[in-house]
């Protein structure tokens, strides 16, 4: 296989936006970048999961060890290996590609993987399973919907904590983020969760293109935020 460049990241990130003669899915589209996915992560020096981990690991309260951690949209399973390095080692994944499942499997960091498109179908766990919850990136109306937080809500622990990133990419207009940052704030309204922090880091992966699909140079923002659920 050829070496792929980020010029090749760029043009997947395109027809991954547009219409699909094929008619293929979000998801259906994300099977066939499986491929290459973790290389092209690479390539875009894509951050989150490690500045993810180290925000976690700064603000876990109780033994690493011990936790249970529920990773969902989990890709090809880059989270586990960074919180792994804090001393996390229980893992359970979530996504809706059955390319990505594969992927995460090959890591052998996850005690437990399930395929399942998430939105349409909600989150198979008990009530305060958990004691962190995470979703990095894949918050966007195409792939996971908002509806998703409050269900992350009620499968973490109390006192447990829920990570969510946020990637500024260009093309949006910055809609999708200003949305979900409404969201958030929703929930911290209802009660649902509590603001531990809002952390906004200016190179979380490289610009893939600009709204307009002209080439971009430099580094894509990004803002990591952390929520502690109520204790009873």
């Amino acid at each position: 296989m050829a070496t792929r460049t980020i010029k090749d990241v760029r043009n997947t990130m395109k027809y991954l936006r547009e219409h699909d003669p094929e008619g293929l899915t979000a998801i259906e589209k994300y099977d066939k970048w499986a491929a290459t996915y973790k290389s092209d992560l690479e390539l875009m020096e894509y951050q989150s999961p490690k500045l993810a981990a180290d925000i976690i690991a700064s603000n876990f309260n109780g033994q690493p060890e011990d936790a249970l951690v529920l990773d969902v949209a989990c890709g090809p399973g880059q989270l586990p290996k960074w919180m792994n390095k804090h001393g996390f080692k229980h893992f359970v994944g979530i996504d809706g590609s059955k390319e990505m499942i594969k992927l995460a499997t090959e890591t052998g960091l996850y005690k437990e993987l399930k395929e399942i498109l998430l939105g349409p179908n909600p989150l198979p766990f008990k009530a305060g399973m958990f004691d962190v919850v995470v979703i990095l990136g894949a918050l966007e109306p195409t792939y996971v919907p908002f509806s998703i937080l409050t269900e992350m809500c009620q499968v973490t622990k109390p006192g447990g904590l829920i990570c969510v990133s946020k990637t500024n990419h260009m093309f949006d207009d910055g809609k999708s983020t200003v949305d979900l940052e409404k969201e958030l704030q929703t929930l911290v309204e209802k009660g649902l969760w509590i603001r531990i922090e809002r952390k906004k880091f200016d190179k979380i992966l490289k610009k893939t293109c600009l709204k307009n699909n002209e080439e971009a140079e430099g580094y894509t923002s990004g803002t990591i935020h952390l929520f502690r659920v109520p204790s009873v």
